[in-house]
């Protein structure tokens, strides 16, 4: 995210006024930047104009990438690195490694969704979180709207329109 950015703060009590809010302001033009709920409101990604997500695509890949390590891994381990007759065979059996396999593949998914949700999210470690209200994690939900992204629109304009769609308060944050 860039630095030294101007908002202008949408503060809702209710849900559903705030769904309402939000396909009001996006029909006047205005880009939302980010809505924050203490709760997930069903439908709002849906509202705001959100894509389908595609972190079920890497989940798929890494949990492909993890089966076929483990499946790999253990070939490798019961016919050339320590090969073992088990039962009179001398071949690696499939159904003994199913355990395994299970395992690394959900544990390959997991971790691979994880580090993909961070770096999609552009969640660091050494990061600073914009906190926009403190009171979004206990009864508020808040509309951020980037005044540098709706300059054509003015300030005061935007705080008129999100008091006509409902907001409690409208307030200006900035960020160094």
């Amino acid at each position: 995210m860039e630095r030294d950015k101007n908002f202008i703060l949408g503060v809702y009590d209710d849900e559903d006024v705030l769904m309402d809010a939000v396909t009001q302001i996006r029909k006047t033009g205005v880009k939302i930047h980010e809505v924050y709920s203490p709760f997930p409101v069903h439908g709002l990604d849906e509202v705001l104009g959100y894509r389908r997500s595609r972190l079920p695509i890497a989940a798929f890949i890494f949990g492909l990438i993890g089966t076929t390590l483990a499946l790999t891994m253990q070939f490798y381990m019961m016919k050339f690195d320590w090969p073992m007759i088990i039962g009179g065979k001398d071949h690696a059996s499939l159904p003994a490694f199913i355990p395994v396999t299970f395992e690394l593949t959900v544990l390959l998914a997991a971790f691979g969704m994880v580090g993909v949700f961070m770096v999609a999210s552009n969640l660091k470690p050494w990061g600073q979180a914009r906190i926009f209200d403190l009171r979004i994690t206990d009864d508020k939900h808040v509309m951020a709207i980037d005044l540098a992204n709706n300059a054509s629109i003015g300030e005061e304009k935007l705080a008129d329109v999100l008091k006509l769609t409902g907001a409690t308060e409208v307030n200006k944050k900035s960020f160094e």
